[in-house]
């Protein structure tokens, strides 16, 4: 009887030693790589972090991350399929799905969008704007932005000069240097426009509004569910960095990585940064009412045609 026990014990410890070393091998897998593109924005500071502190490795996942000066050319990297996923926002998911590239929002980012002035304007309140050049960036979150900004104050786009200026380093260079009368700027750039005495008038997070999101390819999620899930474990323990930490602990790294300029290193408000979450329904609503009203998407698109939300449960 007590070699029988024996046996089975012995049986029994070989057993929990290979599931545990299964389970090890398991945990040990190399993931694929994935490819993230970012803007010079607030919202990218999460995934900058996440890397920097290793977060990333720590889920045997390697992130790749491209910067790009301009959504356009973000969306052209995308639709190339140079990266699988990227900081951008509700607009751009709809126009790639309307031109029949499929890309799904997976996430809100946390991020604000300044209109400013020019300091040698005489431009103290929205309703001074009347018959002014703004630069934006056509079709955009920014160009959105600035329409919430100018209803707020009774204004239409017929109300202004729009002028495109798709790249962020050379609005700001044309903000700054008196070429246009206005701007809207995501922060960090529309921090270095008001120490160079630039006025901001209004901004998103005044309007309650957040129209940016994380967003992936549909090709990269079905077959990179593994890697997505792995970015936003680590994802979300940069937010945790982020809003434990004092900045002085990680600005500089940041200012690097991200293409900050150094002038702002002292300067630079963060947001709150939020742990992932799906973007909200009535940000996501709004977005969809502006581009219909304005003829740029053919679709009417729902909330669950373009958000998924099983990596942010």
């Amino acid at each position: 009887m007590k070699k029988i026990v024996s046996v089975m014990l012995l049986i029994i410890m070989i057993f929990t030693i290979s599931s545990c070393s299964s389970k090890k091998e398991a945990s040990s897998t190399k993931l694929q790589t994935l490819n993230i593109g970012i803007l010079q924005d607030t919202d990218s500071i999460p995934v900058l972090i996440a890397k920097e502190q290793g977060y990333f490795k720590d889920e045997n996942l390697d992130v790749n991350i491209e910067q790009f000066k301009s959504a356009q050319e973000r969306d052209s990297a995308l639709q190339s399929g140079k990266i699988d996923g990227a900081i951008s926002d509700i607009m751009a998911a709809a126009f790639a799905n309307d031109g029949g590239f499929n890309v799904k929002i997976t996430s809100l980012t946390n991020g604000t969008y300044d209109l400013l002035v020019n300091k040698d304007e005489n431009i103290n309140s929205l309703q001074d704007l009347k018959g002014k050049s703004i630069a934006i960036s056509k079709n955009t979150l920014i160009e959105y932005v600035t329409d919430m900004i100018l209803k707020k104050a009774g204004l239409t786009d017929k109300d202004v000069n729009k002028v495109s200026i798709p790249q962020m380093p050379t609005r700001l260079e044309m903000l700054q240097n008196g070429k246009v009368d206005a701007a809207t700027l995501p922060n960090a750039l529309a921090t270095v426009a008001m120490m160079s005495g630039s006025k901001m008038l209004d901004n998103s997070h005044n309007l309650g509004i957040n129209p940016g999101v994380l967003l992936f390819t549909s090709s990269a999620i079905d077959s990179k569910k593994s890697e997505i899930k792995a970015f936003y474990i680590a994802y979300n323990k940069a937010v945790d960095y982020l809003n434990k930490e004092p900045k002085s602990a990680y600005i500089d790294k940041v200012i690097e990585d991200g293409g900050f300029p150094k002038q702002i290193e002292d300067t630079l408000k963060l947001p709150v940064y939020q742990k992932a979450t799906p973007p909200d329904k009535k940000d996501f609503d709004d977005v969809i009412k502006w581009l219909t009203d304005k003829g740029l998407i053919k679709h009417n698109y729902s909330y669950n045609d373009l958000v998924i939300s099983e990596f942010v449960k």
